[in-house]
């Protein structure tokens, strides 16, 4: 008779961490079901959390390190032989070529696990490698720059819970969850509540989005077009005296260059040029700025993804700023911390000037672009690989991560990646980058491994209030298995070429590891609870018992931010004397970007659940576009960008605007070996060129309202879903 248990639980695929009651069968979870008990997300679960079980039980699940043989397959080998091996070329590289040469890349899976995230970096300082880079410089290092041109607030902004407004831009919360100032729990409930009690939400997107239908305002933007229309709303706030005019006393430099920047941004010519009748844009400005004095602009990877990026997150943060959206003196945070208490050393009202680390540290060494927060940006990674010379990156270690798929220029991307000397990848399933790889070694998988529920840096972004849970392993990994706590790849690697590994800064016994437990307890160091004391929780708990945490009054008048520094004055300047319409002959359509509710970038496209909806990634037109294309639902069609061209079936959405064409990233496989369009879709980052519409400051490539035109295809030699990149593109 088979052993039954029902237990409760966290998910931790996504940032949304929704609390879930798992079904046990014979040590195998067999059912993942929302858990409505739970005080945060109550009862929700997403279609990624509930197909847990195909992940842990896939028969195409890797379970022992694999290493690739001369001939091109693979071998099954220990955890310990592969260590070994790949210690001694990381090492012998290293001495070869300096310890720039071992880059490690970090995606989105490796960042909710407590232990192993921590310990991915300390392993990169161990080493002494400058060459760190994670999929936020793919598709949000905007945000890096406009706190280094900008500055930064040293308090919080104003809270979810407590805004008035809420204005975002290029952001898709219901579907994607993980979206800066938005509680992650239960999205549609969050929202529902909020306007429930008075909250104004204002959208801007040129897809009529799940979050937009509950818009108060929905700004309908050409894409790519973002920082027009940011301009001028700003200049309708200046113009109409909406600013805050005590905060920008005491705290903005540069005022009277911003609105000068900004004078020619008319409601009639930012209406013509961002597609948005000028009486929408008064209406924004009005509703954000004046009607309401609480709440926040937010960015996501619609403007962040697409041409300026850089200037339009810098004027999404400028609108921040010049309305004071910040907490002041004296204000209580609705989330003191539990990992990190904030009441121990209060936030301070004050600007943290900007920083310009793009300018001072250590810079690619190709193109000579700078690294922010540490990380080097990932454009210029193919580059870094393919340039010879000294310092070339040789070696790469992937967790968490499908940069195959998920980078930029999918055709050079691929092409560095081959070239590597070592590709390491810690990854649970076959992907493209496996693929290529030299060594997989595959980690457990969630409920296998112990942790908690969610990493200090995030408790304090999007947690609302201080709740913590500890995630005990619920089952055991597959019988005669050898997936691996992550951790223990790189403490191992360490230990192997004979580096100390300083863990939350506490230099950890490089001959006996250390347990998991004994990580997550160095990480809580700084909590008033034990891991013992949260562990005899099994619920978790908010604690409301801990003291207040109030912002501390800072400096005034002499650090302040600077809105319209001399580089950003001539981004707005070249912004003004371009014309959007140069490529319309050719490429009369705007590819953008969208995420899907069925998986997470490429994680989970291949579940059941997930083929049953989507085998491909349909492209969205407006059902006006495709008849003028004479296009019927289904159609096949060749979409082609300056740089190459990819396969597509098209779907009707009148939500869309005119003009656009909306697809999923992170489909499609290899070029040359992948499937069939209809099996597994097509590769948008294939339409994406990083020798051309990069950012200057972190080489940035424009991956959403691509120029692109469409054409229909014959079915019958629609099996090829990739054509070859025109040469002159390629030299």
């Amino acid at each position: 008779m088979a052993e039954l248990r029902e237990v409760k639980t966290s998910c931790r695929i996504c940032i949304g961490t929704c609390g879930v009651k798992l079904t046990i069968e014979d040590g195998r979870v067999t059912q993942v079901r929302g858990d409505k008990d739970h005080v945060l997300s109550r009862g929700y679960a997403c279609i990624k959390g509930l197909g847990a079980p195909d992940a842990m039980n896939a028969p195409e699940r890797i379970l022992h390190p694999m290493k690739r043989t001369d001939d091109g397959g693979w071998e099954r080998v220990s955890l310990e032989q592969a260590l070994d091996e790949i210690a001694e070329r990381m090492g012998r590289i290293i001495e070869e070529e300096g310890p720039e040469s071992a880059a490690l890349f970090k995606g989105t899976q490796a960042y909710l696990n407590v232990s192993a995230a921590p310990m991915l970096e300390s392993f990169q300082r161990a080493i002494g490698s400058p060459s760190f880079f994670t999929t936020m410089t793919i598709d949000q290092s905007a945000k890096f720059v406009g706190f280094n041109r900008i500055g930064m607030w040293a308090a919080p902004q104003h809270h979810f819970h407590d805004a008035e407004v809420l204005m975002l831009c290029g952001a898709n919360p219901l579907v994607s969850l993980s979206v800066q100032g938005v509680i992650p729990f239960n999205m549609t409930k969050q929202f529902q509540d909020a306007k429930a009690r008075g909250m104004k939400l204002i959208v801007i997107d040129p897809r009529r989005t799940e979050t937009a239908k509950m818009a108060d305002l929905h700004l309908q933007v050409r894409p790519g077009e973002d920082p027009a229309l940011m301009a001028g709303i700003i200049r309708e706030i200046l113009a109409n005296g909406f600013e805050d005019k005590p905060f920008c006393r005491d705290y903005v430099s540069q005022l009277d260059a911003l609105r000068a920047s900004v004078d020619s941004f008319t409601l009639d010519y930012t209406a013509t040029r961002a597609g948005v009748p000028a009486a929408q844009i008064a209406d924004a400005a009005r509703l954000f700025a004046a009607d309401n004095r609480i709440g926040c602009a937010y960015s996501s990877t619609g403007p962040n993804m697409a041409a300026r990026s850089n200037l339009a997150e810098h004027l999404i943060q400028t609108l921040n700023i010049v309305c004071g959206r910040f907490m002041r003196a004296g204000d209580k945070l609705r989330n003191q911390g539990v990992m990190n208490p904030l009441w121990l050393k209060p936030p301070v009202a004050e600007v943290i000037p900007p920083m310009r680390e793009f300018e001072t540290g250590p810079k690619s060494r190709v193109r000579g672009i700078g690294a922010m927060f540490g990380e080097l940006m990932s454009g210029t990674l193919p580059e870094e690989i393919l340039t010879p010379g000294k310092g070339r990156i040789r070696s790469l270690l992937v967790t968490g991560a499908n940069p195959a798929i998920a980078m930029p220029d999918q055709i050079k991307t691929v092409e560095a990646l081959k070239a590597l000397d070592l590709l390491v990848v810690v990854e649970p399933f076959p992907t493209a980058t496996t693929e290529l790889a030299h060594y997989v070694i595959p980690p457990k998988l969630l409920y296998e491994r112990e942790d908690l529920l969610m990493t200090p840096a995030y408790e304090g972004m999007f947690m609302p209030v201080p709740y913590q849970r500890y995630c005990p392993a619920m089952v055991q990994p597959p019988a005669a298995s050898e997936v691996v706590d992550e951790w223990r790849i790189y403490w191992g690697l360490a230990k192997r070429l004979g580096k100390q590994i300083i863990f939350e800064d506490t230099p950890l016994d490089m001959e006996t590891a250390p347990t998991t437990r004994d990580l997550i307890a160095l990480v809580m160091r700084h909590s008033p609870i034990s891991i013992d004391e949260l562990e005899a929780l099994p619920d978790g708990k908010i604690f409301s018992d801990f003291p207040d945490a109030i912002v501390q009054q800072g400096d005034i008048g002499e650090k302040r931010f600077e809105v319209m520094p001399a580089d950003v004055l001539a981004d707005m300047a070249e912004m003004r004397a371009d014309d959007p319409s140069l490529l319309d002959a050719e490429f009369p359509f705007r590819l953008v970007s969208r995420r899907m509710r069925e998986s997470q970038n490429s994680y989970g496209r291949n579940f059941p659940a997930v083929r049953e909806r989507f085998k491909y990634n349909p492209a969205f037109m407006n059902p006006l576009d495709m008849a003028k294309l004479g296009l019927a639902e289904g159609d096949a069609v060749e979409i082609r960008s300056p740089r190459a061209a990819i396969a597509g079936r098209v779907r009707a959405e009148p939500a869309l605007r005119e003009g656009v064409v909306s697809m999923a990233h992170c489909w499609g496989g290899l070029p040359g070996t992948e499937e069939p369009y209809d099996l597994g879709g097509s590769n948008t980052a294939r339409l994406i060129s990083l020798d051309e519409d990069c950012e200057a400051v972190n080489h940035m490539p424009r991956m959403t309202a691509i120029p692109i035109r469409v054409t229909p295809v014959d079915g019958a030699a629609f099996a090829n879903n990739f054509s070859e990149p025109k040469e002159e593109v390629l030299s």
